[in-house]
């Protein structure tokens, strides 16, 4: 009886929470500790003036938003076991110094920079380990008030940066070993929330399917074209994107004109496609897949063409959205009130081609805070 008492007045309070409540939760949801007095005061009278928007910015301008809860958010975007047990990177670092620095965020996926700490006892940064980023973590240096810009190709070497495509973090984990499809599948889940099965379409031409597909496995061809070809069609297409990279083993590489070698790696069906360049074409822009709201010229040539494509979709935008009210609400947009407010919020966090992160977090951050 106690406890069914404990969890009714649990239920009321989140259901009927006043100015200060709303205010407490917010800070909370975006920063993982609750506001000092003075900040609680402060994001109550603003809440209770019609502004939780404005109280969640003072919240977010708490170090912890950055340095805990977005450090921690995007961990897992950056290995194929999407865990946030790893260390700090500079795939986290530089996610972070956009949101901070209020860059347009689609340019994540296509930018020619990279964040480094200004730390003076942080080792330099090196594109042949992550020593830089383990001294900021090990020793809690501020991400928040230390993170600079720097231009990502003076600092790597590589001319066809793409954002965090590109950084070190992003190639061990999505250019190693394979055929660099990893790539191609976590950027898809990354910002547009699809992996490879929610866009299987046996419609699409199996023209750019590689030949380390086999076309009739176990020695059946229907395996092939009944389930293989639906998502190696399309994402073959485009892997054409990634053929001049590789991972070492310590630092990403680039070899300008000239296909890795294994990119065109198997041979499992002579007549399959040969990459013979970074050229990259979208079949999956028409039919079902079409949903994805894909905008612009649907072919191109190298990693930031295609990341300043696939960025540029209605899936990044709703992805984004969808990601963050579930980090600040701790579930999925399910009942139909949310669900309309995400799609409204992922509407608006494009127009303009302003793509502000903050402002999203700000206006998620009251669907969540208690009537």
């Amino acid at each position: 009886m106690r406890r069914l008492l404990l969890t009714l007045c649990l239920l009321s309070l989140n259901a009927f929470a006043g100015p200060r409540e709303q205010a407490y939760r917010i800070h909370n949801r975006l920063t993982g500790v609750p506001p000092s007095p003075q900040v609680l005061s402060q994001m109550e009278a603003m809440v209770q003036a019609g502004d939780a928007q404005g109280a969640a910015r003072v919240a977010m301008n708490n170090p912890r938003f950055y340095d805990v809860t977005l450090k921690n958010w995007l961990k897992s975007w950056t290995n194929e076991d999407e865990t946030n047990r790893v260390p700090l990177n500079d795939y986290v670092a530089t996610v972070i110094g956009i949101i901070r620095d209020d860059l347009p965020f689609n340019t994540v996926l296509y930018g020619d920079y990279l964040y480094v700490s200004s730390d003076n006892g942080a080792p330099p940064y090196d594109i042949e380990n992550n020593d830089h980023y383990e001294y900021i973590e090990d020793n809690r240096v501020s991400l928040a008030q230390t993170l600079q810009q720097v231009v990502q190709s003076q600092v790597t070497g590589v001319p066809d940066t793409a954002g965090v495509i590109t950084t070190r973090a992003s190639a061990a984990a999505f250019f190693d070993a394979g055929t660099n499809r990893a790539m191609t599948r976590f950027t898809f889940m990354n910002y547009l929330c699809r992996d490879f099965e929610a866009l299987h379409d046996t419609n699409v031409p199996d023209i750019y399917v590689h030949r380390d597909v086999d076309r009739a496995p176990g020695g059946d061809s229907r395996q092939y074209k009944n389930k293989c070809v639906g998502c190696h069609a399309g994402q073959d297409a485009l892997a054409g994107a990634w053929a001049y990279f590789d991972w070492d083993g310590t630092k990403i590489t680039y070899t300008p004109n000239q296909v890795v070698e294994k990119i065109n790696f198997g041979n499992a069906f002579s007549e399959g496609h040969i990459v013979t360049d970074d050229s990259w074409v979208n079949l999956w822009a028409s039919g079902q897949n079409a949903v994805l709201g894909w905008r612009g010229t649907h072919s191109g040539t190298g990693a930031r063409s295609l990341g300043r494509y696939l960025a540029s979709t209605q899936a990044f935008s709703q992805c984004m959205a969808e990601r963050v009210f579930k980090l600040v609400c701790v579930k999925d947009p399910e009942d139909a009130m949310d669900i309309a407010a995400v799609q409204s919020y992922a509407s608006e966090f494009e127009a303009n081609g302003e793509y502000d992160m903050k402002e999203l977090f700000a206006k998620t951050s009251t669907l969540c805070m208690g009537e």
